[in-house]
């Protein structure tokens, strides 16, 4: 669902931004962990643009690790295989990070993907968004936002939650055979 946000007068343009949201029977630590690790980002991509991820967890606003992709996925642009950089712009553990790209298109679209985390009843409410609002105003002629659909922030919240689960079963397995 897109969603305008009214502007006050005098101010910017509105604001364009998606969320999905689903609650995942899981703690938020649990859920935050997936989300700080880069591979995690991998792993839960219901977009099937992201095929690889280099990098620490992240731990503070302005980390950065790097994202292999591959824009057939979504047959959109012909911009095949190619890298990013996830770059922090909110970090509070258990409760929300957000990120933004730094990649082929210079300077920078300023988009913003991210995930807000609230305890609920059977687990966390986690959130989904995507917010294009701080988009360049000279890119905004040639570009459709959002580039990853509503559809696909779903999805990844369904592998999200699938992934939640596998790591918890595979950190309470008893070790050694």
């Amino acid at each position: 669902m897109i969603r305008p946000v009214t502007a006050l007068e005098d101010a910017a343009p509105a604001a364009e931004r998606i969320e999905v949201t689903r609650v995942i029977p899981a703690a938020p630590h649990e859920v935050f962990a997936v989300l700080r690790d880069p591979q995690g980002h991998v792993d839960i991509d219901a977009s099937g643009m992201l095929m690889d991820a280099e990098g620490a967890p992240v731990s503070a606003v302005g980390d950065r690790f790097l994202v292999h992709m591959d824009r057939e996925a979504l047959g959109d642009l012909p911009m095949g295989k190619y890298d990013v950089e996830v770059v922090i712009t909110a970090y509070e553990p258990d409760r929300e990070i957000a990120w933004t790209i730094e990649g082929t298109i210079r300077p920078p679209l300023r988009h913003v993907y991210g995930y807000r985390l609230e305890p609920a009843d059977g687990g966390t409410r986690v959130t989904s968004y995507c917010d294009w609002s701080d988009l360049r105003e000279d890119y905004r002629p040639f570009l459709t936002f959002p580039i990853v659909p509503e559809s696909a922030l779903k999805g990844t919240l369904g592998i999200l939650d699938r992934t939640v689960r596998r790591r918890a079963r595979a950190g309470s397995a008893p070790t050694g055979a």
